[in-house]
């Protein structure tokens, strides 16, 4: 089986090498904000007892830990995200993740506003 879980967060950045042969002023180098998406998927299989796959209170403490991380933070700044594109924020959320939820399975950063996404499949 598969569950979800999702929270959204606002965070400012800059990407510091966006088109590194474009222009000093691009905007991407500029900072900037965004409201974003983060869902992560666990596999496993339902507990019989339970009938769980896990504990959505868990799953929920996990994910609220790394929210205080980027929520309203200037993500340039947080440990591990100098350059925070999508695809960088997704494997930053997975590492912090995967040791308290085995059945990590995928991480999906979105900003809905911009209808764009990245997903990382473990």
């Amino acid at each position: 089986m598969r569950i979800r879980k999702s929270v959204n967060f606002d965070a400012a950045h800059y990407l510091p090498d966006a088109l590194p042969d474009g222009p000093d002023d691009h905007r991407y180098k500029r900072i900037h904000g965004h409201s974003f998406t983060l869902t992560i998927t666990i596999d496993g299989e339902r507990d019989p007892d339970t009938g769980w796959v896990q504990d959505f209170e868990e799953v929920t403490a996990a994910l609220m830990d790394v929210h205080a991380q980027l929520d309203h933070h200037f993500l340039n700044e947080v440990e591990g995200l100098a350059v925070p594109t999508l695809e960088n924020i997704c494997q930053w959320v997975a590492g912090a993740l995967a040791p308290r939820l085995p059945g990590l399975a995928e991480v999906e950063i979105a900003r809905p506003s911009n209808g764009e996404s990245c997903i990382l499949n473990l």
